[in-house]
C-alpha cells in the first residue's frame, strides 16, 4: 500500500499507529496486518471478556479493525 488514511478510528489512537505497519506492504496483506497490529496498540483490557461475543475486547479490536480495512478496499466487507 502506498498511503494510508484513516478516516475515522478507535478513541484510543491504535488505529492511527496501526495503519502506518501498512504503508508498503501490499495490498492482499492489509487487512489481516491491521487486525493483528491494531490489537498491539489497543488500551483496552485483554483480560476483559464479553459474554455476547466470547472474546476480549482486544480481539474484537482486531476483527472490527481488519473488517473496516477489507471495507475500504472493497473487499468480502462491502456489501454490508
Amino acid at each position: 500500500m502506498a498511503r494510508v488514511e484513516v478516516l475515522r478510528g478507535a478513541p484510543c489512537g491504535a488505529t492511527w499507529e496501526a495503519a502506518k505497519t501498512l504503508e508498503g506492504l501490499p495490498v492482499d496483506q492489509a487487512a489481516e496486518k491491521m487486525g493483528l497490529v491494531s490489537q498491539q496498540f489497543c488500551k483496552a483490557d485483554p483480560a476483559g471478556w464479553d459474554p455476547i461475543y466470547q472474546k476480549s475486547p482486544v480481539h474484537i479490536a482486531g476483527h472490527l479493525h481488519a473488517a473496516a480495512v477489507e471495507k475500504a478496499l472493497g473487499g468480502k466487507d462491502s456489501q454490508g
